[in-house]
């Protein structure tokens, strides 16, 4: 478990997907470019299954923006989107109305 303190250290945002790619040799992986307002933030994602490229475009997202970048097939992923896996179907999260892009979560 972890205490309040410790959640309170997550900076989750809402994010606005503005380009998304397949990882070239991987059918798993996505690039990400994600509109935070005041930065964009590039992620690596293993959506390819469950998500087209073109379905991706413009649709908002709750990401972990203070995550320590990480190298994923060799490109920086800098945060890590928010999804459920149920049996290995994934759903992203994301605001049930339209948000301000860096819009904090609390």
């Amino acid at each position: 478990m972890i205490n309040f303190e410790e959640f309170q250290k997550l900076n989750l945002r809402i994010g606005n997907i503005i380009v998304a790619e397949k990882v070239e040799g991987s059918n798993k992986l996505l690039k990400l470019k994600v509109d935070l307002g005041s930065e964009e933030k590039q992620i690596i994602a293993g959506i390819a299954t469950e998500y087209e490229v073109e379905e991706l475009i413009n649709r908002q997202i709750v990401i972990v923006a203070n995550l320590e970048p990480r190298v994923i097939f060799g490109l920086e992923s800098q945060g890590m989107l928010l999804a459920v896996n149920n049996d290995g179907k994934l759903a992203l999260l994301k605001p049930d109305k339209e948000m301000l892009c860096g819009s904090k979560i609390s």
